[in-house]
């Protein structure tokens, strides 16, 4: 079984999911990250892919994902840092990247190099649905991957549904319409998307992303959803403290998970 859906089967709350930019802050960080994830108690790892032009990101995964590129990140090298990365790593690990390096890489050799180095999942934003189902899905499918699919509050409760049905792991729920960003609180209109998500009684779990940044946020994903997903505090927690340990640490902290 796929390690995306054992982490959901076995743990229903406060699952927490950290984004890392690879190659950030220095090329060869990537594995280091991940162990170290790990060992604090995180229970599943988001690498992005950097793109010169990532339309859902704010500025700090925007700063990251230049910083990585002229580090020298490519995807190429992305894999051969994790050729293997499951020496010592078993949660889940997904990789989270836009679709046009993916394709450039050929999706196919994309879902077997995943595959190969036990990658379980990925998340490409700006993949359309229809595109997903009729010509990502099945290839994924194959290699045993699951492919994320993103909601937000404008999105339809049928298209919803409809993303429900048709795939598997787990529904990423952005939090707001706007870029990725810390955020002090969520509440008013947020907690209403919230809720009504939580009313649908889907049949995927979900986890809240985009905004997670402190105790306050991160709870608050933990009663509306089976956890959160942190990035931008954590990109920024590793440049201030120059140290993994230190910048993992920081976060946990920061959440109330020490």
């Amino acid at each position: 079984m796929n390690r995306i859906n054992i982490l959901f089967e076995q743990k229903k709350r406060n699952i927490l999911s950290v984004y890392f930019t690879a190659g950030y802050p220095h090329t060869d960080d990537t594995r280091k990250i991940v162990y170290e994830l790990q060992n604090q108690g995180v229970d599943m790892v988001e690498i992005g892919i950097p793109f010169s032009d990532p339309m859902a990101d704010g500025p700090v995964i925007q700063a990251a994902s230049t910083r990585a590129l002229k580090n020298g990140m490519s995807l190429k090298l992305l894999f051969r840092q994790l050729s293997d990365i499951r020496t010592g790593i078993h949660i889940p690990i997904i990789l989270m990247g836009y679709l046009n390096p993916i394709m450039q890489y050929g999706f196919e050799n994309f879902c077997r190099d995943c595959s190969e180095r036990g990658i379980d999942g990925m998340i490409i934003p700006d993949l359309p649905f229809q595109d997903y189902l009729q010509d990502y899905k099945p290839v994924a499918d194959r290699y045993g991957l699951r492919i994320i699919m993103l909601i937000t509050p404008e999105t339809s409760e049928e298209r919803i549904r409809f993303i429900d049905e048709h795939t598997d792991g787990f529904i990423y729920m952005v939090s707001s319409a706007s870029t990725t960003g810390a955020q002090k609180s969520f509440a008013g209109e947020k907690e209403l998307y919230f809720r009504r998500i939580e009313n649908m009684h889907l049949r995927n779990p979900r986890l809240i992303g985009f905004g997670i940044s402190n105790k306050e946020t991160f709870d608050t994903a933990c009663q509306n959803a089976s956890g959160g997903i942190i990035g931008s505090k954590f990109i920024e927690l590793l440049e201030e403290k120059n140290c993994t340990q230190d910048a993992v640490k920081e976060l946990l902290y920061r959440i109330g998970r020490t």
